[in-house]
């Protein structure tokens, strides 16, 4: 196999494909055709929005967020352990492989989800949320091996505007069979939408065998044989560890980063809940408004890393947070349709940027010399998935308890205030000043 050199265009353009590839999860899956399909077959005159789950009385949304807080929560222990071993084993590929096929069966899995085997649809969900996330972890641990500082910026903005493409390129296909059904002859209303969850599995898995085939494999980092795993795992951790703590910057960045995500990846994954039950909107507008905040993420990924590059990335991703905390504001008194368009707009402006300088902000931290990038990786994406879990959590604790979701999304405005505290804690350390320097 070939090998690539940092910066090299073919080898970042197979890296970017895995964000193409994934990213119909994040946008079928968790932001429309499934939240849309979920609260409606969920939804009984009956029995109003409460489910029964393995006999427990639950809001089915807040069922929803509890399986993916559980996930969560799984992946984030899981997750150092498995990239130290990877970085020790030389395995880094084999796991971002392992996770992508878990995530694309279980996807297909969810072809089968019916009112009446709601156990099954939920099981699938949160086994197609760990599979995302633990292919993202992998893939992001690639980084700083393909592309210099000077250019991380730029390449993961590239990898977030793929992602987008993609996804948008999926849903349009999904639409298809979802608005003009009479055209490929489908008369079960419900065929549709599970036959987008199919295409969104298949498509994961074909696209990633692109980055499979370029990314090469990481070298062991330590000797492994005759060592049992146990051992293998625990020595490459504490090295690790050890490693994370010397470096301050990373330090001072990771507590912001844990605040200010745990509100943004909240709103992203409960925005369709959020539209389809404060404004019902009905499924092709909401799912429309959310196709616009996916195009839209496309220049805000770009004009994002531009802004990096003249002001410095703390700086922009404080003024980011502080839009977010208006958003949440916003949200608490939306009334009518097109508040709903408007805050699309400016939700998907703000998410490409901010996902996309977060992780070469994070990317930037990481010494120069360290091989074991996935295991640094890994404190970052652990961070972000213990701030999903208690945002969705608390997201649906409050609206278990008050049946009103516009707490929930009120109360969000709490996470980002601290974030963006904290962030001005991170602009005054000095060291900081050498991510600016890199532009």
């Amino acid at each position: 196999m070939k090998v690539f050199k940092k910066n090299d265009k073919r080898l970042i353009r197979a890296w970017a494909m895995y964000d193409w590839s994934n990213s119909t999860y994040n946008l079928v899956i968790t932001s429309t055709i499934f939240p849309v399909y979920y609260t409606t077959i969920t939804r009984s005159k009956e029995t109003g929005d409460v489910v029964s789950f393995f006999g427990f009385e639950l809001v089915n949304t807040a069922l929803a967020n509890f399986s993916l807080s559980i996930a969560y929560l799984l992946m984030a222990f899981a997750l150092p352990f498995l990239s130290a071993y990877a970085d020790a084993a030389g395995k880094r590929k084999y796991f971002m492989q392992v996770f992508t096929y878990l995530g694309a069966f279980a996807c297909m899995g969810l072809f089968f989800f019916h009112a009446d085997n709601l156990e099954w649809g939920i099981i699938c969900y949160a086994l197609a949320a760990m599979g995302y996330i633990g292919g993202v972890a992998f893939n992001n641990a690639y980084l700083p091996q393909i592309a210099t500082p000077d250019q991380q910026d730029r390449v993961s903005a590239q990898g977030f505007a793929y992602g987008y493409v993609g996804c948008v390129t999926l849903q349009l296909i999904c639409f298809l069979f979802i608005f003009k059904p009479e055209w490929f002859g489908i008369h079960d209303a419900s065929f549709p939408p599970r036959l987008s969850f199919l295409l969104v599995g298949v498509w994961w898995v074909s696209f990633a065998q692109i980055t499979f085939r370029f990314l090469p494999k990481n070298k062991p980092s330590i000797q492994i044989k005759n060592r049992p795993f146990i051992a293998q795992v625990k020595q490459e951790f504490s090295s690790v560890w050890q490693q994370v703590r010397k470096v301050e910057a990373i330090r001072r960045f990771l507590p912001a980063y844990f605040f200010y995500a745990m509100g943004i990846q909240t709103l992203l994954i409960v925005a369709a809940a959020f539209g389809e039950k404060v404004l019902q909107l009905g499924a092709s507008k909401l799912i429309a408004s959310i196709l616009l905040i996916q195009i839209v993420a496309i220049g805000g990924a770009y004009l994002m890393s531009l802004l990096a590059k003249k002001i410095g990335n703390i700086k922009v991703l404080i003024a980011v947070v502080f839009c977010w905390i208006l958003i949440c504001v916003a949200s608490y008194y939306m009334r009518h349709e097109y508040h709903f368009y408007l805050m699309a707009f400016a939700v998907g402006l703000l998410m490409g940027g901010i996902q996309s300088l977060s992780r070469s902000t994070y990317s930037k931290l990481i010494p120069e010399h360290v091989t074991d990038t996935t295991a640094f990786f890994s404190f970052y994406d652990v961070t972000e998935k213990f701030a999903i879990v208690i945002g969705l959590f608390s997201f649906g604790i409050i609206e278990q308890i008050t049946h009103n979701i516009r707490y929930s999304a009120l109360f969000l405005s709490v996470f980002f205030i601290i974030g963006f505290l904290l962030l001005f804690r991170v602009l005054k350390f000095n060291n900081l000043q050498l991510i600016q320097s890199n532009q």
